[in-house]
């Protein structure tokens, strides 16, 4: 079976998803030290600014920001559920001062980063109640 070539459009898409990705753990990494602005990602694909915002928008239906974003909306909620770091040094890991950095996560997701958190430990904590609730049958006499 022949497989079918992806079109320039959807290269230049999963390149940029690519470059986000590594780009996203290069500053949790501290390897870089801010992120990077779409006209900057752009330039580093060899594409224009305006190119790229028509080509993601036309392939995925959102503006590259939009993925930008929830990339690193994601990389955030990995951390603040797996790393026993504090709000303020998650929000310095993303290169946001903290104030900043819970505006940005409510905006995106509904909740600040403290709730998120809180409510994950909730839940958490009622799935092991409940898979530490054992019931023993009663003897008959």
């Amino acid at each position: 079976m022949k497989e079918r070539k992806k079109s320039r459009s959807q290269e230049l898409s999963e390149r940029y998803v690519d470059f986000l990705d590594r780009h996203i753990d290069d500053v949790i990494s501290a390897r870089v030290t801010d992120f990077m602005e779409l006209n900057q990602i752009a330039s580093e694909l060899a594409v224009s600014h305006k190119h790229l915002i028509d080509i993601i928008q036309h392939e995925f239906g959102n503006h590259p920001g939009y993925f930008y974003d929830f990339k690193i909306i994601e990389k955030t909620k990995e951390m603040l559920l797996k790393a026993d770091v504090s709000i303020a040094a998650i929000a310095r890991t993303f290169t946001y001062d903290p104030s900043n950095f819970s505006k940005f996560f409510k905006n995106r997701t509904g909740q600040t980063p403290g709730n998120f958190r809180r409510q994950y430990k909730e839940t958490e904590n009622e799935y092991i109640a409940l898979n530490n609730f054992i019931v023993f049958p009663k003897k008959h006499k």
